[in-house]
C-alpha cells in the first residue's frame, strides 16, 4: 500500500525513493536522505530522517571520529558533495571546530 503511494510521489530512479520505501517496509526508526525533495516526502510520511552531515555530527558527539572538518572537506573536494556556505559554517560551529570557512564567497 505504501509503495503505491510512493510511486505517485517519487521518481523510482531516485535513490531516496528506494530508501523511503525500504524504511517504511522495515519500520525503520530513521532514514538517511540528503535531498530536499526526499526529506519533504519522508516528513509527510512521518519518517525521521538525517543526512550525511547529521551522521558526521553524531559520530563526533559519540567520539567515533575526532574531527568533522577533514571529512566534510573531503566530501566536498573529492566526492563533489554540495554544501551551502552557511550550512558548512553551522556544522563546524555545532561540533566546535574552527571558524575558517573555505566556502566563504563561493556560490
Amino acid at each position: 500500500m505504501e509503495r503505491v503511494c510512493l510511486s505517485s510521489s517519487l521518481d523510482p530512479l531516485n535513490a531516496y525513493a528506494e530508501a523511503i520505501a525500504l524504511a517504511l517496509e522495515l519500520g525503520a526508526d530513521q532514514v538517511l536522505i540528503d535531498e530536499r525533495r526526499g526529506r519533504r516526502i519522508a516528513a509527510r510520511l512521518n519518517l525521521r530522517y538525517t543526512g550525511i552531515l547529521g551522521i558526521l555530527v553524531e559520530a563526533k558527539n559519540r567520539r567515533l571520529i575526532s574531527e568533522v572538518k577533514p571529512l566534510l572537506d573531503a566530501l566536498i573536494d573529492r566526492a563533489g558533495f554540495w554544501v551551502a556556505a552557511p550550512l558548512y559554517s553551522s556544522v563546524l560551529q555545532i561540533v566546535d571546530e574552527g571558524k575558517n570557512n573555505p566556502l566563504q564567497g563561493s556560490k
